[in-house]
């Protein structure tokens, strides 16, 4: 399966290089790149890509609100989005996952990260930059879509699937931590989505996070 991007981002020099690194790649072809929110929106919206990669500062509407635009709550045929951009700011990596964006990745995270963050979001992984995943996730501690959920909900094997979720890892490292099939992670995960109302892994992490199952 060729997946296909849109890039969205004010500097023209970003866009030609996040191109060429991905369009190096035999199943990923970049079907638009576009300079603004406004038509990122457009775009996305008529040429429905597997996922967009946007910035957050860009003329007309920012990354955070395109990203609400195209997968926020309440969308009916959301598109992955992955916000890759220079600033870690706490509040822009909070509301970007929030508002459902399957990774967040700062620019300097070089060409591999990048290209694995697009896979990762078509496959319904999440992948943030590794230096903001446990920073992040650990203050994720206003009340969420999740928070009201408790731990007893889940069985024991389920909330071991959550622990690892929070820590950044893929379904095949989980599967190789606990000795799982991949198969059987995809159904304890769809398992723990249904119970925690949680939209993606990234909403699993932050209520893992939340619910001190972690420290």
């Amino acid at each position: 399966m060729t997946i296909r991007v849109l890039i969205a981002d004010d500097q023209e020099m970003v866009r030609i290089g996040f191109r060429m690194i991905l369009e190096h790649q035999p199943d990923i072809e970049v079907v638009a790149d576009v300079p603004d929110g406004v038509s990122a929106v457009a775009k996305a919206r008529e040429l429905r890509p597997d996922v967009c990669l946007l910035d957050i500062r860009m003329p007309g509407l920012d990354g955070l609100e395109v990203t609400r635009k195209l997968t926020g709550p309440g969308v009916v045929d959301p598109i992955k989005v992955v916000v890759v951009t220079t600033f870690d700011l706490d509040e822009y990596v909070h509301t970007a996952l929030s508002s459902g964006a399957s990774g967040f990745l700062l620019k300097d995270a070089g060409p591999a990260l990048l290209v694995e963050a697009v896979r990762a979001a078509v496959r319904g992984d999440a992948l943030i930059s590794p230096q903001i995943t446990v920073r992040m996730l650990s203050h994720f501690t206003q009340p969420g879509p999740t928070a009201d959920r408790p731990t007893e909900h889940l069985t024991e094997r389920e909330l071991d699937v959550v622990r690892e979720v929070a820590k950044g890892s893929t379904n095949a490292e989980i599967g190789a931590a606990l000795f799982l099939s991949l198969s059987t992670v995809k159904t304890h995960l769809a398992s723990v989505q249904g119970k925690l109302g949680a939209r993606n892994r990234v909403e699993i992490a932050s209520w893992a996070w939340r619910s001190g199952l972690l420290s």
